[in-house]
C-alpha cells in the first residue's frame, strides 16, 4: 500500500436507517477519526452492517448526513460479510484480487503487468504466494477471505469498513488477519470493523461504538467497555472484564 492517507474522519450526523417499516439505526452522530482503529459491537439487528452500507452509500438514508472529510467514495474500502458474496463466479483469485485497483484502472480494461505484479505482492502480504491462477471455488473459506483481504489491500484507500472480517476463519487466519488490519492503523488509516469478540476488541481497537439501533456508547474502549454499557446494549451481566471471552462466544452464536 502506497497511495498514502488523506481527508479527514467519517462524521455522521443524526444518521437514521430505515428497512421498510423497520428501524435500524436511529439518530447516530459522532466521528470515526482519521487514523483510529474503531470496532462497532452489539447484538443481532444491532444496525452495525447497515451503517456500514450506509456509510458506502449501498443502502439510503431515513434522515442526516454522513461527510467523509474530503474524500470520495472510491476512497472507501469495502469488506462484506462471506454470506454476501457468490464464489461461484468464474473468476481467478488474481482477477478478483485486482478489482482492488478499479479506481485507477477502470472495470473494463485489461489487467496490465503493473497491476498483475501488485496482485502478487497483495496475496504474498496475505500469505497466499502463488494463488493468482487459481479459481475462487478452490478456496478453503479463510483462504477466501485472505483474498478479499488482499483485495482491499491492493485498493490502498485511507478508509476500510469490514463487516465480520474473522467469521467462519480459524484462529491462525484471524491472527494474520487482525495483524494487517492494525498494520493499517499504524499507518493512519481509518479501520472501521463489525467485531463480536469482545476481548479482541478490547485488546486491540483503540475505540468502539456500541450499537442497539441507536449508540449506547461511542469513544475510547475503555471508556465504552463498561459494565452498564454491556448490559444495555448487549444484555451481559454486569461481570468484570476477564468474562469479555465467554461472553463474546454467546454473542457470536446470536449475532
Amino acid at each position: 500500500m502506497g497511495r498514502g492517507v488523506v481527508g479527514n474522519g467519517v462524521k455522521l450526523c443524526n444518521v437514521s436507517i430505515d428497512y421498510g417499516q423497520q428501524s435500524a439505526v436511529r439518530n447516530l452522530s459522532g466521528e470515526f477519526a482519521r487514523g483510529a482503529l474503531t470496532a462497532i459491537v452489539g447484538a443481532n439487528g444491532a444496525g452495525k452492517s447497515s451503517l456500514l452500507k450506509a456509510i458506502v452509500g449501498l443502502v439510503p438514508l431515513q434522515s442526516g448526513s454522513i461527510e467523509l472529510g474530503g474524500l470520495k467514495r472510491s476512497d472507501l474500502a469495502y469488506l462484506p460479510q462471506q454470506s454476501a458474496l457468490d464464489r461461484s463466479f468464474p473468476l481467478s483469485v488474481g482477477d478478483v484480487v485486482a478489482l482492488g485497483d478499479w479506481c485507477r484502472s477502470g472495470w473494463a480494461r485489461a489487467i496490465r503487468s503493473p497491476v498483475r505484479t501488485r496482485v502478487e505482492a497483495a496475496l504474498e502480504a496475505v500469505g497466499l504466494p502463488g494463488f493468482a491462477g487459481r479459481t475462487m471455488e478452490e478456496l478453503s473459506v479463510g483462504q477466501f477471505q485472505r483474498v478479499l483481504f488482499a483485495r482491499m489491500w491492493l485498493q490502498d484507500a485511507p478508509v476500510l469498513l469490514l463487516d465480520e472480517p474473522f467469521a467462519a476463519v480459524d484462529e491462525a487466519t484471524t491472527r494474520a488477519l487482525l495483524s494487517i488490519m492494525l498494520a493499517w492503523g499504524r499507518q493512519g488509516r481509518t479501520v472501521v470493523a463489525v467485531l463480536h469478540d469482545l476481548r479482541q476488541v478490547r485488546d486491540n481497537f483503540t475505540h468502539a461504538l456500541m450499537l442497539a439501533g441507536e449508540a449506547v456508547a461511542w469513544g475510547p474502549t475503555p471508556d465504552v467497555f463498561t459494565p452498564l454499557n454491556l448490559e444495555l446494549a448487549l444484555g451481559i451481566p454486569l461481570l468484570p472484564p476477564r468474562h469479555l471471552r465467554e461472553h463474546s462466544v454467546a454473542l457470536r452464536s446470536t449475532a
